[in-house]
């Protein structure tokens, strides 16, 4: 064995430390080794177990163990694993795409399948701006979309994002972002100020950014119907997505739902825009299509969007290697089928419901929780310094890495997150747990969640 290979084997044994490889996203961390998955938790190499209560990413929407998915996936490596999309197409994607079209509301046409959320809102951008070029209206090349928005973390989606910390490092080589207030009421609602007025207010700033940038400049709107990781779950008010989408038809531009994360029965139907009754031009989604199987994303489309583009040029000018892949297509399908096989729809409405009755009941009158919000099993609790006032904490108190880490050592896994104020100020809980979850995995999750909050503000 190599001196140097010993002497690391020597300090694990020695520290109890993994020495790693892996360019870890925190490479000041030690991170734990996870070994299996059994149902909604994940257990390390130690033998702890974790109830995953996001879902990693709010992806894990069926756990990390379900035998129909599994089965899936090792049926489709024995008969074909992988196929390019520049020479075939495959049963499983073309069984997958007919599924979404078939269970979307509204007139969606086709499926643009990508590997993962980033990757399908720049398919999106670039569709987006090739429609309006087949069109013959290439002087469209805006973008609105909202402050504290995430919606992905390459360049273009970093571009039209409105995630502050996310940007400033890249903002030289990010095309100019224009946005407008997110429908954000626990700090946006004026004393006196009805929630449906508020939301046609907060609507009102995309018409007034279209009459700014001129209304023939700009592509599309792109928007979250729930915000998830920028805001911690923040759904819009009654009223806000109709005259979005009555603004954008006025106008002649694209609306763009990125559902990544809320999306795929998160938040208690299929589509998160289902609940707004509206119909976008394009909707994104990623995370809970593969429920984290095997990497996936896809781009849905209406029917005039590809129409324009078949008796165009016919040709969309994009595409990655595993666009479509067979293999992450039939663990996609066996999840969306097991999803309304065992009829977990209904599970994510009950158990969110109770969810968030566990959440208020013991955060309701919490000096430090300012809000509880969300939809089915997506829900989010904000942070704050003071509930009065809603003051709030600055980034630097690191208050979201100190509840992360005491979570999971009380074997909890949420998803804590910072600046949801403004980038600077403010923190939040994104809770996000399987569809399979029953109501003693949410009770534990309610009760770990107080007791680690209460230890680290202890602290503070």
């Amino acid at each position: 064995m190599h001196v140097v290979t010993r002497f690391k084997h020597a300090l694990i044994e020695f520290t109890g430390v993994d020495m790693t490889a892996v360019f870890q996203r925190n490479s000041k961390a030690s991170m734990p080794i996870a070994v299996k998955g059994d149902g909604a938790y994940i257990i390390d190499k130690n033998g702890k177990r974790y109830l995953d209560g996001s879902g990693g990413a709010a992806v894990s929407s069926l756990g990390h163990s379900h035998p129909k998915v599994i089965k899936a996936i090792q049926q489709q490596v024995e008969q074909l694993a992988f196929a390019h999309t520049g020479f075939f197409s495959s049963e499983p994607a073309e069984e997958l795409a007919q599924f979404l079209i078939d269970s979307a509301p509204g007139n969606m046409d086709k499926v643009y399948f990508t590997s993962g959320g980033s990757e399908s809102v720049e398919a999106a951008l670039k569709l987006a701006r090739q429609y309006y070029l087949e069109r013959g209206e290439p002087q469209r090349t805006k973008f609105i979309s909202r402050q504290q928005s995430y919606h992905g973390n390459t360049l273009g989606a970093l571009g039209v994002g409105g995630n502050v910390w996310r940007r400033e490092p890249f903002a030289p080589l990010l095309a100019q972002a224009n946005h407008i207030a997110p429908c954000y009421a626990y700090r946006g609602q004026q004393v006196g100020e009805s929630e449906f007025d508020y939301g046609q207010r907060v609507a009102l700033e995309l018409e007034q950014k279209l009459q700014a940038l001129g209304p023939e400049n700009v592509i599309a709107f792109i928007v979250e119907p729930v915000v998830g990781a920028t805001l911690g779950v923040v759904p819009s008010v009654p009223g806000y997505f109709k005259k979005v989408r009555e603004i954008c038809n006025q106008y002649g531009i694209l609306l763009i739902l990125d559902e990544v994360m809320c999306g795929m029965g998160r938040t208690g139907t299929l589509f998160a825009y289902e609940q707004e009754q509206i119909v976008p031009d394009m909707v994104v989604m990623a995370k809970g299509l593969g429920a984290g199987y095997q990497p996936i994303g896809a781009l849905m489309v209406n029917a005039d969007i590809h129409d324009t583009i078949e008796q165009g040029s016919g040709f969309f000018q994009h595409g990655h290697t595993y666009i479509g892949h067979p293999t992450a297509c039939a663990a996609s399908l066996a999840v969306q089928q097991s999803i309304v096989e065992d009829e977990l729809l209904e599970n994510v409405n009950v158990q969110g419901e109770y969810l968030h009755n566990q959440l208020t009941e013991r955060f309701a009158d919490h000096p430090n929780i300012g809000d509880i919000r969300g939809r089915g099993l997506f829900r989010g609790i904000e942070l704050v310094k003071d509930r009065a006032s809603k003051e709030a904490l600055p980034v630097e108190t690191m208050l979201h890495a100190k509840i992360k880490a005491q979570m999971m050592e009380n074997g909890l896994l949420c998803y804590p997150g910072a600046g949801s104020v403004d980038g600077k100020l403010g923190h939040h809980i994104l809770i996000a747990p399987a569809f399979i979850v029953g109501q003693s995995e949410m009770d534990f999750l309610a009760e770990t969640l107080e007791k680690s909050v209460n230890q680290v503000l202890a602290t503070i």
